[in-house]
């Protein structure tokens, strides 16, 4: 992957009456950048989300912004790691998240990419992590058991199940680059133009 190439990708939400999302992942000379921005109506609200996650060149998760607008207002979370150790933007520590070396965003498909890359899965191979699962639009933060299961490839996409037993368990195919396009029941990847 060339160090200068951004790869970006557009979802249609499946889960909700409406909801669009977008999202790039840009490889840095000390890692990577994902950013991303959605428009959900849910429950008859409308709220945007926008974050940005950068990891280390292993993938593992060192920075993350999420924030919410709606009706209600403006609200932002901010946590950093280091070493599986994370604290809030002010630097109060989050024990419950120790370990936890990826983030999942729970409002976009794209975070699914961190430990799609960062544990380099072969075919039949799966492994269980512990993932700082962020709640959309809430922001609270929590510790999930999550697991990835690596079931082969074809049509030039890898494909995947994922499983945690707070959320239930889906098929993700991917593209070469660990960006979903197909994340059962959540969104499907539009075609870019």
């Amino acid at each position: 992957m060339s160090s200068q190439t951004e790869h970006p990708a557009v979802w249609t939400r499946t889960d909700v009456p409406e909801g669009l999302g977008l999202g790039t992942l840009t490889p840095r000379p000390d890692g990577y950048g994902l950013e991303a921005g959605e428009t959900v109506v849910e429950d008859g609200e409308a709220f945007s989300t926008r974050f940005g996650v950068d990891t280390d060149l292993a993938w593992v998760t060192r920075r993350v912004r999420v924030e919410v607008l709606s009706a209600h207002g403006t609200s932002r979370l901010d946590l950093t790691a280091r070493d599986g150790s994370w604290t809030l933007g002010d630097g109060t520590p989050l024990p419950e998240l120790l370990g936890c070396f990826d983030v999942d965003v729970a409002a976009t498909p794209l975070t699914n990419t961190l430990p799609i890359r960062r544990l380099g899965l072969r075919p039949g191979e799966h492994r269980d992590i512990a993932v700082a699962w962020v709640h959309v639009p809430s922001l609270t933060v929590q510790r999930v058991r999550q697991r990835y299961l690596r079931n082969g490839s074809s049509g030039g996409l890898d494909h995947y199940t994922y499983s945690d037993p707070e959320h239930g368990r889906y098929r993700l195919s991917v593209d070469n680059h660990g960006l979903v396009v197909d994340y059962e029941g959540l969104a499907r990847r539009l075609r870019r133009p």
